[in-house]
């Protein structure tokens, strides 16, 4: 017979369907070894497969031809088994169910059994057994059974996929968590059904598993919508087991998905509040660390952008800073800018005014309803309408739409039960809208701030009065001094900081002497300032008794000693032209500087004596020779000392610093203070300068 003839027809031999290749045998066969045999009419065996001999202990030569009933059955069951088989040839219906059968050693083995007639092409009849182990048969069922309950009444998003990733099969739970059917997974591929581009790194991770068997568990979670639930925001960890036959051949991979959105959404609740108790914090330790309104709102601002938002604004009522004009409760309000700050370069800025500028508010704008209630606004969803209220005026509002704003705060700066501005807080890039954790963190800012800036506003009026009682006590000098020229400087603390009591004197004498004193009274503020004034005007009085210097100094630390526990440093130089001579006394004050041309510069070697008020020490007079052109530099500890540097190395510098050829005295003291002073020095400084001329 040629090939043409034995070949069926209506088959492309040349090109088989994809569909009838032949696939990779089950191995769950081979795991139940389903044992063949076949009967003939009369009951002998005629077939017998080696399944069969593994599972009843027979060799081929020794069971076939053998009648199967004598071989394999027990006496006491061939009449049950005789009956069985004559009734399957006659009828043809088929039997199955769990038999005894005896085995070569001896022993009797359960097996289930299938029976059923077969027909051969010359009409003879045979009788065909397939049988396997029950108790393994029993074990299959019982994992299948307890696979598909547990798979089908998982809580747990189950799915099987196949070696290019299609699915196979999903459990009623993802199907529940993907908002799709069984039927629409099925066939398709998993980034089809997964299409967002987070769940790429899940499609690398399951062909990693394919080529390696290495499960990853519970190692990846993704953060997501699904067509199920896309209002909500849902997390899932998810697991890629390798699926393998009995034989290791891969079948494909196992995802197992499970919810963990609860989780997810207490951890970032517990991140959030960590965040926020952090800011707060932040903003304990960063805001106020200056008595100045506008640094104290800076800070403010540099606390909340760009963590908490992506604008800030902060500002105060004009009648805060200005006592001179009065607030208004109804009709505009006035503010004045602090700070200005954002996250990112953004016109919204534009939309705030410039630190220093002064605004004016209609009634009807958010900032004048938080001023005029006390209460903060939050505006979680700002419309166009919301954003024409939280602007100044239109322009402005437009350049908060532009920029995307959609989120606002509106927080009183309160202190001590008054109202002095507002904190505006507005988020744009930032997509969360604010809430109300987030309305309570900003008033607890805003509290602290508020604190510290009227802290910042009393301490400013205060240092204000010292300052112009310090400078109304100190003197003008004298329209003539015999045979002297002088130059002095007094430059007050840093804002921060109160108004010491330094100070400085230039008083004529009898015979054309002349008084020169500098003196320094510890402590600072209004009183300080005040015990200064005494004892300049005490200064006046013993000087002008023409007493010695010492104990003009003794008078004055009489004097100090009732002054409440102020103590004081003071030198008094009286300098008489006629003799060329200078007289000094020291209560505890830094040396002068004697400079005097074709020399270097050097600090005069005085007794130090002791501060004023302290009392029971006398003191003493040193002569000094004060020749034409010398100058005698005097000056208050401001100038000199610092923080981080030694007295004696700050007296070294000023030495050096007067070592410049001769220059007018003017210039004089303002190199030193430009050179010598830090801009943000504490305390503040007394200098005095005098050069002896010819006397006209």
């Amino acid at each position: 017979m040629s090939e043409a003839e034995w070949r069926p027809s209506g088959i492309d031999w040349a090109r088989p369907r994809q569909d009838s290749e032949p696939s990779q045998p089950s191995g769950l066969m081979d795991l139940l070894g389903v044992a063949a045999t076949l009967l003939d009419a009369d009951g002998r065996i005629v077939l017998w497969s080696p399944q069969a001999e593994e599972l009843y202990g027979y060799t081929a030569e020794e069971a076939l031809g053998q009648y199967a009933a004598l071989l394999l059955v027990r006496e006491e069951d061939w009449d049950w088994v005789i009956k069985k088989f004559a009734e399957v040839m006659e009828t043809g219906r088929g039997w199955g169910g769990t038999f005894p059968i005896r085995c070569k050693d001896g022993s009797t083995r359960l097996v289930e059994l299938r029976n059923t007639r077969l027909l051969d092409d010359r009409g003879d009849f045979y009788a065909l057994g397939l049988g396997t182990d029950s108790p393994t048969l029993r074990e299959v069922e019982r994992d299948v059974a307890l696979s598909t309950r547990l798979i089908s009444q998982s809580p747990f998003g189950l799915a099987i996929l196949d070696t290019d990733l299609r699915y196979l099969a999903v459990n009623p739970a993802l199907e529940r968590m993907h908002g799709l059917p069984a039927k629409e997974h099925l066939g398709r591929h998993y980034r089809e059904i997964m299409s967002p581009d987070k769940f790429e790194v899940i499609e690398v991770a399951m062909r990693r598993v394919l080529e390696s068997g290495v499960p990853l568990v519970d190692e990846s979670t993704v953060v997501g919508f699904t067509p199920a639930d896309p209002e909500q925001r849902h997390a899932w960890s998810i697991s890629v087991y390798r699926l393998e036959d009995t034989q290791g051949r891969v079948l494909g991979v196992a995802e197992l998905v499970v919810d963990v959105s609860e989780r997810y959404r207490s951890a970032m609740e517990a991140t959030e509040t960590r965040r926020r108790l952090a800011l707060i914090a932040d903003g304990s330790a960063r805001i106020g660390t200056t008595l100045e309104v506008e640094e104290t709102a800076r800070e403010l601002a540099e606390v909340t952008v760009p963590d908490f938002a992506d604008m800030v604004a902060v500002d105060v009522l004009d009648s805060v800073l200005d006592e001179h004009r009065s607030a208004s409760d109804n009709g505009p309000a006035l503010f004045r800018a602090l700070a200005v700050k954002a996250a990112y370069p953004t016109e919204a800025v534009l939309a705030s005014d410039p630190p220093g500028n002064i605004t004016t508010y209609e009634a009807d704008r958010v900032a004048t309803q938080c001023v005029r209630t006390g209460r903060p606004i939050l505006i979680a969803h700002a419309d166009g309408n919301d954003l024409s209220r939280i602007a100044r005026d239109d322009r402005a509002a437009t350049l908060l739409a532009r920029a995307g704003v959609h989120s606002y705060m509106a927080v009183p700066l309160t202190a001590r039960g008054a109202v002095l501005g507002f904190l505006g807080l507005s988020r744009a890039r930032d997509p969360r809208p604010f809430d109300e954790d987030d309305l309570a963190i900003a008033t607890e800012l805003a509290f602290r701030a508020a604190v510290c800036i009227d802290n910042a506003r009393t301490h400013q009026s205060v240092r204000t009065a010292a300052e112009t009682l310090q400078r109304s006590l100190l003197p003008d000098h004298p329209s003539r001094l015999p045979g002297l020229q002088v130059s002095s400087r007094y430059v007050p603390a840093q804002a921060a900081y109160e108004i010491g009591g330094d100070w400085y004197d230039v008083l004529p004498l009898g015979g054309d002497k002349t008084a020169l004193v500098v003196g320094d009274v510890m402590g600072s503020g209004i009183d300080a300032a005040a015990a200064m004034g005494r004892l300049r005007t005490a200064t006046a009085a013993f000087a002008s008794l023409d007493l010695e210097p010492a104990r003009v100094l003794e008078q004055l630390d009489s004097i100090t000693s009732g002054l409440e526990q102020y103590i004081a440093t003071c030198l008094y130089a009286a300098y008489d032209p006629h003799r060329g001579e200078c007289r000094i006394a020291n209560a505890g004050h830094l040396p002068p500087v004697l400079v005097r041309s074709g020399e270097r510069p050097r600090l005069l070697d005085l007794p130090a004596g002791i501060p004023l008020g302290v009392g029971g020490v006398p003191f003493e007079v040193t002569a000094v020779e004060f020749g034409l052109g010398d100058k005698l530099v005097l000056y208050t500890d401001g100038l000199v000392e610092t923080r981080h540097d030694s007295i004696d190395e700050r007296l070294a510098v000023l030495v050096h610093a007067l070592e410049v050829a001769d220059c007018p005295l003017e210039e004089t003291c303002d190199r030193l203070l430009e050179g010598l002073r830090h801009p943000r020095d504490r305390d503040d400084v007394a200098l005095l300068i005098a050069r002896a001329v010819r006397s006209p």
